[in-house]
């Protein structure tokens, strides 16, 4: 069985998924689809990133990623395959990927050219599905496409260490289902940098003095609860995926707001670390 992924900023409302998904079934005998998500912010290459390289690793090696996000072709947006990790990563060449494996260098990247001869406005449909059913076939990246040396690296939404080594100057990169905030800011750069001195993390108007392990530990269980702070309880903690991510405890963005709302926080606003 081939197993493909679907990552795309295309939502529910229209016909797209259905289609993409008619065409795999038509193409690729025995394909299992798997949506990793359709809610990526339009033309969102970080948000895309952060979801698929925190996704990719729960699946199989072989598994092949198509990924709709910005995938246009143009002369600066060339459509790509990477294989890397025993995965197949299929898009355009315009960040995303570059993302994915900071610290690991990809086994094979080619240019695809079978685009050449395909003028599409909907090249996920048209493209890359063809693409996912020649590797799905065993076929080599070289039949579809040229080496690649270098693919394109989006180096503006990295964290930024102050000369002094005191500060880290980082930003929103998501913002979850529960309007939590997470940043580029690593678990990993955090102790690198940090070297476990006292530190302040700053985010417009709010500080946080404390970084918990998880959402409950930021409540003390040991007060009773009417008299305890719970609802709207600030926090910061290194998330699942190894992020720092600003929170506030059992929020809801329909009622009783959320880190995002509260905080005032929005995609690439920045967050700061000042270490004593």
């Amino acid at each position: 069985m081939v197993l493909v992924t679907l990552t795309t900023d295309f939502g529910h409302k229209d016909f797209s998924i259905s289609v993409i998904k008619a065409a795999l079934l038509d193409q690729i005998p025995n394909v299992n689809i798997i949506d990793i998500s359709h809610e990526i912010s339009p033309y969102n290459p970080s948000e895309t990133a952060y979801i698929l390289k925190n996704a990719y690793k729960a699946f199989p090696r072989g598994s092949i990623h198509i990924v709709g996000v910005e995938s246009e072709y143009t002369p600066e947006n060339i459509h790509i395959v990477m294989q890397f990790e025993g995965h197949f990563f299929i898009g355009a060449d315009n960040g995303i990927f570059s993302l994915i494996g900071e610290d690991i260098k990809p086994e094979k990247t080619v240019a695809i050219n079978i685009d050449k001869t395909v003028t599409s406005s909907f090249p996920v449909l048209d493209v890359f599905v063809q693409v996912a059913a020649h590797i799905a076939r065993k076929g080599t990246l070289e039949v579809i496409g040229s080496p690649l040396k270098n693919i394109k690296e989006l180096t503006n939404i990295k964290p930024v260490i102050s000369q002094d080594g005191n500060q880290i100057m980082g930003s929103v990169i998501y913002v979850d289902n529960y309007g939590n905030v997470i940043t580029n800011i690593t678990k990993k750069l955090f102790k690198e940098i940090g070297k476990s001195r006292a530190f302040t993390i700053n985010a417009r108007m709010v500080k946080f003095k404390e970084i918990f392990d998880s959402y409950s530990q930021a409540i003390d269980f040991s007060i009773a609860k009417e008299q305890r702070e719970e609802d709207g309880k600030k926090l910061a903690l290194f998330n699942t995926a190894g992020h720092l991510e600003l929170a506030v405890y059992k929020s809801n963005p329909n009622t009783v707001g959320s880190a995002s709302s509260l905080f005032g926080l929005d995609y690439r606003d920045l967050i700061s670390i000042h270490f004593e």
